[in-house]
């Protein structure tokens, strides 16, 4: 009950956030006895169903939490048109300290609200979520890709992310040096999870010359051993002499504070919501000359692979998919050069262009789902 000019003001500027993203619905999830405290938020469903992930992170406050799905939910609508997948984006946020306070019935419980959206949103694996979890979450909902191979899954799909923004660092490269070799290149990855560490074997092959940090200075330490990078403190990161800087972590690190100490040539990084302030962030690196490539767009390899097992899973194909990245992030560039915008307006601007377009179609009868194919409405069938 709204009985404070507080909670008044408060709840306006929820809608007016709803409003200015132009996010179609958020719907809150709470099941005290379990300890589920979720935020699923819906962008947009022009190209179909919202398929993202869900993240499991112990936020500082509620509000933090809201603002984060919001800007991840609508990166992900973005993320889809620009890969060409016939989906839209959504995303979940699960508030709760993913190191102690998972339970099979609080995933259960998570997953029953996912159900109780017909097929709206569709989760997946995040940040802080595992194969079991979202084993779990499975057993309350057909509505989840991402699952454990065994179960007919995809499962982890971080290898493939990692791939992504493999080739996505590549492409820049070719941009910023006329060639996308990594060899000999001094690359600094923030993070050491499962994204990062992919990411870090591919450069490591290539003979580039790694610098890694995570807050989990362990995890940072087994990576720089299987890789041969150098370990650096997390605060450390972001004032190297480096020639590019890859965020795997959490996103906004690209903010006020921080922008003033890059030294490098290019951005390109798996998080999420790299640019705190998109705008603004994205013209100051222009004016440091710094070449940025937009998150949503080299991370989409893992949207891709648990996309694709609504079309019947193949890995190959999975791969190959992602692996068209490379020329995507070119196309931006160019998008950009021609148009005089930072990188990321490029690209949000081409992914706009793909949903109108689509929605334009949308005007037309049609029985077809808005699963990818036929093979997606199969896919559910078999999995109820």
């Amino acid at each position: 009950m709204l009985d404070k000019e507080s909670d008044i003001n408060e709840d306006f500027q929820l809608f007016n956030d709803l409003n200015t993203l132009e996010h179609e619905q958020i719907v809150f999830c709470s099941r005290p006895e379990v300890g589920l405290k979720a935020i699923i938020a819906i962008h947009d469903t022009t190209l179909g169903p919202a398929l993202g992930g869900t993240r499991m992170w112990d936020y500082k406050s509620e509000a933090e939490a809201i603002r984060d799905v919001l800007r991840l939910s609508r990166g992900m609508s973005y993320k889809s048109a620009i890969s060409g997948l016939n989906l839209g984006g959504g995303k979940a946020v699960i508030i709760g300290d993913a190191q102690t306070q998972k339970t099979e019935s609080l995933f259960r419980a998570f997953g029953r609200f996912v159900d109780g959206l017909g097929g709206r949103y569709i989760t997946a694996e995040d940040v802080g979520m595992t194969e079991k979890d979202m084993e779990w979450i499975f057993s309350e909902t057909k509505f989840v890709t991402g699952i454990p191979k065994e179960l007919g899954g995809s499962g982890n799909p971080s290898p493939v992310t990692g791939y992504g923004v493999y080739m996505g660092m590549k492409a820049s490269a070719k941009r910023a040096y006329g060639s996308d070799s990594l060899e000999g290149k001094r690359i600094a990855i923030q993070g050491a999870g499962s994204v990062a560490s992919h990411l870090a074997h591919y450069i490591s092959k290539e003979n580039g010359e790694l610098f890694i940090s995570d807050i989990f200075e362990e995890k940072a330490n087994q990576l720089a051993e299987a890789t041969g990078a150098k370990v650096v403190k997390p605060d450390d990161i972001y004032t190297l002499d480096v020639d590019i800087f890859s965020p795997c972590a959490l996103g906004g690190v690209v903010n006020d504070d921080t922008i003033e100490y890059l030294k490098c040539d290019i951005i390109a990084g798996g998080a999420n919501n790299i640019l705190d302030d998109e705008d603004k962030h994205g013209n100051e690196l222009i004016k440091k000359g710094i070449l940025y490539a937009p998150d949503y767009v080299i991370n989409a390899g893992g949207l891709i692979n648990v996309a694709s097992e609504l079309e019947g899973y193949n890995e190959n194909l999975a791969m190959n998919k992602t692996s068209r990245i490379y020329d995507t992030v070119l196309d931006i560039f160019d998008y950009a050069e021609e148009n005089n915008i930072p990188t990321i307006a490029a690209s949000n601007a081409l992914a706009e262009k793909r949903i109108e377009a689509v929605g334009k179609v949308g005007t037309i009868y049609s029985s077809k789902s808005h699963f990818s194919n036929r093979k997606g409405e199969q896919y559910l069938r078999d999995r109820s």
